[in-house]
């Protein structure tokens, strides 16, 4: 099969470092957080993300997210397809979103032949390892089903695990229907949200946020022997370099770990104590 030149088309729920992204093949489109009577575009530009969560305990009404406009993701994998010869458009999980069925409606107009859409079921880096692991293959196979095929391994196994201090932005995001507010901060409950088969699940709750950390480190080592490492955090980056020295011992070297700040999109619903893991198990290679 000839090489082909292939792009990854994305939403920015998916964390990658912005550092990083001019050495992939990769579009990030922006969806929207609204507060304040204004729209934003998640872009780190516009809404600078430090003054969010600095503000977002304070904001009323609270805030909302939405998809990007269907004009706005046509003309992103328009200039993607006028400049490869295939392209990959996978987005956070459809069910936890609707920017995936705005993406379809997007590229709508291509032939069916030159692009593929995908549901990651993910979010945040448990979205972002599969763009990255993509684009890696794609770069270095120029095959369309390679590409594809290391996706769904990675997909298969990556997950990503949150601690929060309160369920109280889960439970006013309304997304996640078992989240219930007033329990968790009248029992003074520190949950673990788990993302898996594309919903937000319930991993384990526990009484303090440092045990809510102990057990993200302790789930850490299930993954054993780890291909990549995302430690993912909302407001306080500190915080994440304690976790990263926790785990220090079970890390991939150099790039394979990073440190990744949850998205607002996102991190209206983890709230600015949002503090886990996305970890990536080197079983997606066999």
């Amino acid at each position: 099969m000839s090489s082909k030149r292939i792009h990854i088309v994305t939403d920015s729920t998916c964390d990658i470092p912005p550092e990083m992204l001019p050495n992939y093949p990769v579009t990030v489109v922006p969806t929207f957080v609204n507060y304040g009577g204004n729209s934003y575009p998640d872009d780190n530009v516009q809404l600078n993300r430090q003054e969010f969560y600095q503000q977002l305990p304070t904001m009323r009404p609270f805030p909302t997210t939405a998809a990007m406009s269907p004009a706005m993701a046509e003309d992103a994998i328009n200039v993607a397809a006028a400049a490869s010869d295939h392209v990959i458009i996978c987005t956070l999980s459809a069910k936890l979103s609707g920017v995936y069925n705005t993406m379809r409606l997007a590229a709508a107009n291509l032939p069916a032949e030159k692009y593929t859409l995908i549901d990651s079921q993910q979010v945040a880096m448990g979205l972002g390892w599969q763009i990255i692991i993509g684009a890696e293959t794609a770069m270095a196979t120029g095959s369309v089903e390679a590409t594809l095929d290391a996706m769904a391994r990675v997909r298969k196994v990556v997950r990503v695990y949150c601690a929060l201090t309160t369920l109280d932005y889960l439970h006013k995001g309304g997304r996640v229907g078992w989240a219930q507010a007033g329990i968790g901060t009248l029992l003074q409950i520190k949950p673990i949200l788990l993302v898996e088969d594309g919903e937000v699940k319930s991993h384990v709750k526990v009484r303090t946020f440092s045990r809510a950390i102990d057990e993200v480190v302790r789930v850490a080592s299930e993954y054993k022997p780890l291909d990549r490492m995302a430690i993912i955090y909302a407001a306080d980056v500190d915080a994440a370099y304690a976790l990263r020295d926790r785990l220090k011992d079970i890390l991939p070297g150099g790039d394979k770990t990073i440190i990744s700040r949850i998205t607002p999109s996102v991190g209206v619903h983890t709230g600015p104590g949002g503090l886990g893991i996305a970890p990536l198990s080197a079983s997606w290679k066999v």
